[in-house]
């Protein structure tokens, strides 16, 4: 590889915060919310110029993980921060009621992507946490084993945000490999979660479609038993709170040879992006061509961006497996639960393994957002610490959630006593979570 030298230079610093999110989806929000309103000084990172990470970016429209099927019975099992998102949305007209998929074995919840990014800036601007977007994190200033500062690069040029406590929410676990934390990627044999391009299906008849997300995978299969192929199998297609809208989750985007685009190489992703909106429209000429009440129907949207499932998961003081999820597991440090099935995209079709428990769901521990190596560093979301198994069923929204809100509340405490993040009192930050709503699964 050819390189050109660059002038050295000194990097101005743009700000200086008591807690640093990077990343705002899911558990960037919850982390900077939780963060924010005990008075901390909180910024929050994000390369877009809104937030809800692929709640919006990758045009994902529904909330899964904040039900569990517990003994037969559909409950929501995700709350704290979770319930007041869920509220304002209400709020707003922008929430369908949970919906069970999956041969009624599980709910999701849909909502309006517009009214999310709205939601979240009301959010953290009620918790008075600064939000800086379209700012790209780029590398990490060291002072030992402490993160000293993240680097930024935005219109304004590049920066430095000085720090106290940092949250890796990136997805990608990119300030944690910036900081030398260790990580792991895919499933150890180079296979990683396949990536899908979302849209949304406008123009849609409510009346004639009716139960058309039952019909369009029947349809489907039926034109690949006579030669027809798609990206995947198990296509979801499914109505918005505005039932003139749906949703549409069934590509799969893989490179030429045929393993999963990565979310961590730009070339890939590229090519990913071009790939996933041939497969979009593909798709939906399908559908519109032989499903009653789409005739009219169009593209609303093509999602700004892949929906990424798995890139690096940080290693941390403790690794939830696959296992885990299946058993339903109990841990002495739990921060919250995921009741959420193992759903593993492989080549060409979506592998689901439910909990062999019938209580349904697994407590998440707090050792798995404390990476190895880094003092001040916590990492949430779908780059926490899991096997390739555990991270196909708690990478999505509501243990992102439960992750996020620990994370914050954990930054809080230990900027408070002080102590490093690993020997955080456990007790302590379940007595807080439990105060300010989050429900820890333990009974």
């Amino acid at each position: 590889m050819k390189h050109v030298s660059e002038a050295r230079r000194e990097t101005p610093v743009i700000g200086e915060y008591e807690v640093i999110v990077l990343g705002g989806g899911p558990a960037g929000i919850a982390a900077a919310a939780a963060a924010g309103r005990t008075g901390r000084s909180t910024i929050l990172v994000e390369r877009y110029g809104f937030l809800g990470g692929a709640g919006t970016a990758a045009g994902l429209a529904n909330f899964c993980g904040l039900h569990a099927n517990v003994r037969g019975e559909h409950l929501q099992v995700v709350h704290g921060i979770a319930d007041e998102i869920l509220a304002r949305l209400g709020r707003l007209g922008a929430l369908s009621p949970p919906h069970r998929i999956l041969q009624d074995r599980i709910q999701a919840q849909a909502y309006d992507p517009s009214a999310y990014k709205i939601v979240a800036d009301q959010l953290l601007l009620a918790a008075k946490v600064k939000m800086l977007f379209h700012a790209f994190g780029v590398a990490a200033v060291m002072r030992g084993s402490e993160i000293e500062a993240v680097i930024v690069e935005t219109k304004s040029g590049r920066g430095a945000i000085l720090g106290g406590i940092f949250i890796d929410c990136s997805g990608d676990g990119d300030l944690a490999a910036w900081a030398g934390a260790p990580y792991e990627v895919g499933d150890g044999k180079g296979n990683m979660l396949y990536p899908s391009t979302m849209y949304r299906i406008g123009g849609v008849d409510p009346q004639k479609a009716g139960n058309a997300w039952e019909r369009i995978p029947l349809l489907m299969e039926e034109a690949e038993r006579a030669g027809r192929r798609f990206p995947r199998k198990k296509p979801i297609v499914r109505p918005q709170p505005n039932p003139v809208e749906w949703r549409a989750n069934l590509t799969q985007i893989r490179n030429p040879d045929g393993s999963a685009v990565s979310g961590i190489d730009a070339a890939q992703l590229s090519y990913g992006e071009v790939e996933g909106r041939r497969q979009c429209w593909e798709t939906f000429e399908f559908i519109r061509g032989i499903t009653p009440g789409f005739e009219r129907a169009y593209i609303a949207e093509i999602a700004p961006q892949l929906g990424i499932r798995e890139t690096r998961r940080v290693r941390g003081e403790y690794l939830l497996s696959e296992d885990d999820v299946l058993d339903c597991a109990d841990f002495r440090d739990a921060i919250g639960v995921n009741g959420w099935p193992v759903e593993e995209h492989v080549a060409g079709d979506v592998e689901f393994r439910f909990a062999r428990r019938p209580r349904g769901f697994n407590q998440l521990p707090y050792r798995m957002i404390v990476p190895l190596a880094v003092d001040n560093l916590l990492v949430a979301g779908r780059c926490a610490s899991m096997t390739h198994g555990g991270q196909s069923a708690a990478r999505v929204s509501g243990p992102c959630f439960v992750m996020g809100q620990a994370a914050g509340t954990a930054a809080d405490l230990a900027l408070k006593t002080p102590v490093l993040l690993r020997f955080l009192e456990a007790s302590s930050l379940q007595k807080r979570l439990e105060r300010e709503g989050a429900y820890l699964g333990k009974d």
